[in-house]
């Protein structure tokens, strides 16, 4: 039979129980974080890996990774739920999709929630080009994660061939009509089997269109996100040039190509150049079953391309703790380290200087260069077509862009169509 306890025993008990009481953890703090599937590759796996390795390092947090789509999926579905007031806690969306997020007070700027100068150097350790798409009005929206810009892949073997260089690709826009013409073959009746040129125009018309307004001087906004200048016309011109490579050069598919199949018809050879984006390395590299190269794409007036891509964002309807959560889970995810192992698993940018650094990252480029050119070409980039009502105005664009690619109206027309219909969009803005 046991003895009572003494009171003494009796307190050091309640004592020992109080203390397990206050190891005990708090019910975690539940993030819930959409993110878009956009680009090929594994790579729902990897975030799911990411997001164990996070609630490891941080036992107190917890995070449900919804995989929500397209782009385009995503923030119509963001801006569903912020209406419905079930908004996520942190989400990767469209740079671009910066305006739209402020205007539908569905974020909250990153100024608000760092509180320690370790934080706020953080903030700045980011590449000024990807910084562009953002800020706005002094504060920051959006910290790059997913960030690319578009580069030309080209099949080396088929340059050899065609009796060209396979380690000089085209250099201007005049060398690609050139190379162009020399690596489109033909059948015996007369059918393309191999284009030189190809270029997508579905999904993202208007980042692709970018590449080459950017290479003749122009942009398409103002940085207040209320200004279009589609019918400008260097604009008029660049869309001149990417419709002459079909219609009157012959060396690029008619009407409007996928975005989705372009990397596939360059594994088939059915493409011997293709523009796309860097998020696509990882997943060119494992498929393409022949020598490639990556380079910057070919210059007009200038060289240069938009920056494109996903920020992480930070919902408003969230509580402090889970705000301060989700400061955390961004900022681990953008570790260099982790933003070098992201950059390897998928091809996107290292996103900040400091993950080039790294040894993971110095590593692979020496054994596979090709990485480094998009980091290179962002010494060129402007910032990637973002206004206010970004989805209207995009599509005004596209439609435009696509019509003029299919022949139903020259491009002067469609562009002149387009700024019509985005200046209207756009009045209340200015």
């Amino acid at each position: 039979m046991s003895k009572p306890l003494s009171a003494l025993t009796r307190i050091a008990a309640g004592l020992g129980l109080a203390a397990a009481l206050a190891a005990t953890p708090a019910a975690a703090t539940e993030l819930t974080f959409f993110y878009p599937v956009a680009v090929g590759g594994p790579v729902t796996k990897i975030i799911d890996d990411m997001a164990a390795a996070f609630e490891k390092d941080n036992p107190g947090i917890r995070v449900k990774p919804v995989y929500s789509g397209s782009y385009q999926d995503t923030i119509t579905k963001v801006v569903t739920a912020v209406k419905g007031g079930d908004a996520p806690h942190v989400s990767v969306l469209l740079s671009t999709d910066m305006y739209t997020l402020i205007d539908e007070d569905a974020v909250v700027p990153f100024d608000d929630l760092v509180k320690t100068a370790e934080e706020r150097a953080w903030m700045t350790s980011f590449y000024p080009g990807f910084m562009q798409n953002s800020q706005t009005g002094g504060k920051t929206w959006g910290i790059p994660f997913q960030r690319s810009t578009v580069v030309m892949y080209w099949n080396k073997e088929l340059f050899t061939q065609a009796g060209l260089d396979p380690e000089r690709p085209p250099q201007n826009w005049n060398e690609l009509i050139e190379y162009g013409k020399k690596l489109t073959k033909r059948d015996a009746a007369g059918n393309v089997t191999t284009w030189g040129v190809q270029v997508p125009s579905s999904g993202f018309p208007y980042w692709l269109f970018q590449t080459f307004t950017t290479q003749n001087g122009i942009e398409l906004m103002n940085a207040a996100g209320n200004e279009t200048y589609f019918d400008k016309p260097e604009v008029v011109e660049a869309l001149q040039y990417w419709v002459d490579l079909s219609r009157k050069h012959g060396i690029h598919p008619p009407g409007v190509v996928e975005w989705g199949t372009t990397p596939k018809d360059f594994f088939e050879r059915k493409a011997a150049i293709i523009y796309t984006t860097t998020g696509n390395l990882t997943n060119i590299r494992a498929n393409a079953g022949f020598d490639f190269g990556v380079a910057m794409l070919p210059a007009g007036k200038r060289l240069g391309s938009p920056t494109g891509g996903g920020n992480f964002h930070v919902f408003k309807r969230s509580t402090p703790e889970e705000r301060e959560a989700a400061l955390k889970f961004v900022r681990w995810m953008t570790t260099p380290q982790r933003a070098a192992e992201w950059s390897i698993a998928t091809g996107y940018v290292a996103v900040s200087p400091a993950a080039w650094e790294t040894d993971t990252m110095k590593k692979y480029v020496a054994d596979f260069p090709a990485p480094t050119v998009a980091r290179d070409q962002l010494e060129y980039a402007v910032a990637e077509l973002s206004t206010h009502e970004n989805q209207r105005v995009t599509k005004a664009l596209n439609d435009g862009l696509q019509a003029a690619l299919n022949g139903t109206k020259t491009p002067e027309q469609a562009m002149r169509d387009a700024q019509r219909e985005a200046e209207r969009i756009l009045r209340a803005y200015r």
